[in-house]
Parts: C-alpha cells; structure tokens; sequence
C-alpha cells in the first residue's frame, strides 16, 4: 500500500518492568468525577457522568525515574493542571457491565489532564464545544502503566499533586463519584471500547494555574510518579 503522505507513527506509553509499550487508540476523559472538585467548578451531586476525548497525540509519555518537558501551549493565559488515575483498556467491548469491567483492563496510570482553562470557560459561555481547552499538544502526559496484576488496589489508593513541592491536590480514588467500574459500564454504552484506550478517571479538588518553569510532580499510591516542567 502506497501512502501520498507518511502515517503517523504509533503513539505508545511505556510498561512497567518491562520493554514492552501500550500502544494508544484512543483517550477518553471524564468530567466532574470528583464531588469537591464539581463544587469547586460550581457544581454539585452526582450527575450523570459525561465525557470528552483527547487525541492519542496529545499523549507525553514519561519513562520511570524521568522528566518531562511539556511546553506551555499557545493563546492561553490560564493553564490548569488535573492529576488523574488512568485506566488503560487491554479488552475491548460494547456495553460492558460493571460487574464485568475489571475483566477489560490491562492496567493504571498517572496523568495529567493539561487544561486551557480561559480558552475552555470562553467556549462555554458561547455554548461551544471546548475541545480548544482540552484536546492541544502535550495535554495529557503520562507515566508508565502498572499492569493491573502490579497495581494493588487502586480503588482506594492516595493520588496527589505537587506544584514546585507544594501540595496542590490531595485525595483518594475512593471519592470517585463514579467508580472505575461504572465509568466503564457508561463509556462502552456510547463507544465500543477497543484494545489500547485510557481513561482518564476524573481529577480531585485544587486545580489552579501553572506557569512557565514550573515543575508538576504527580502520584497514586501504588503506580509510578510522574514528574513534568513546563517550558
């Protein structure tokens, strides 16, 4: 097969404790999916959960033990910081249950969903959609993915964020307003989940602004850290 312009080339994060990567097909993101987090946002309760998508090339993968350098993105003033569990999709599916959910995941993450948060808030008030403040370059770094087997119970780990060493965000994966299993049971209901897909869970209370040089380090119990700078 003869291409007129060259394919991209595979978008993949590592694995850890082994060479092997987790090639990307697609990454979903959950919104509000923390309670104090949807108040901080001026929301309250347990809505139903809604979705957004992020292009797989919007994915920094960052190697165990590293740093990454994330640029600070064009025509923002604002950007914001979400730390979130990811969930990497081994098994695909179309309307899984959540009873059987566990059974499609390959393993968990820690990332960062990059916000453009003016760019976002501008769309909105004009009833747009905001992919502008979500789906840019370099917005969803990653760390390795910690095969589920590895992980421990991630459904009650600790995830956190430090902003040049000072505590940013800090919560437990137990607030989720939706479960893991339950995010999965409503996002394969509208999608048919393949093989190389993350989720990304939802981002707890304390997002805020980051500016140039300064550095993100992020973590959930149990996973390793992920560490970035702006640049």
């Amino acid at each position: 097969m003869r291409f007129v312009v060259t394919p991209p080339a595979t978008v993949s994060a590592p694995v850890v404790g082994t060479e092997d990567h987790f090639p990307i097909h697609r990454i979903y993101c959950v919104g509000r999916n923390y309670e104090e987090h949807a108040k901080e946002m001026g929301f309250t309760g347990r809505e139903p959960p809604f979705f957004f998508l992020k292009p797989a090339d919007a994915m920094v993968p960052v190697e165990a033990g590293t740093q990454a350098s994330v640029p600070y993105p064009s025509l923002t003033h604002n950007l914001h910081h979400e730390i979130e569990l990811v969930v990497a999709i081994g098994k695909g599916g179309k309307n899984i249950l959540a009873a059987d959910a566990q059974h499609h995941i390959f393993g968990y993450a820690v990332g960062l969903d990059m916000t453009r948060r003016d760019l976002q808030n501008e769309m909105k008030k004009q009833g747009r959609p905001w992919c502008i403040g979500k789906a840019f370059e370099h917005s969803a770094p990653i760390g390795p993915i910690t095969p589920a087997a590895q992980a421990g119970d991630v459904e009650q780990a600790e995830i956190h964020l430090q902003v040049n060493g000072q505590d940013r965000q800090r919560s437990h994966v137990s607030k989720l307003i939706w479960s893991i299993a339950e995010t999965i049971e409503h996002l394969s209901a509208a999608w048919e989940l393949q093989p190389g897909d993350l989720i990304f869970t939802g981002t707890p209370e304390g997002v805020a602004a980051v500016v140039q040089g300064d550095t993100l380090t992020g973590g959930v119990a149990g996973l390793e850290p992920l560490s970035i700078q702006i640049s």
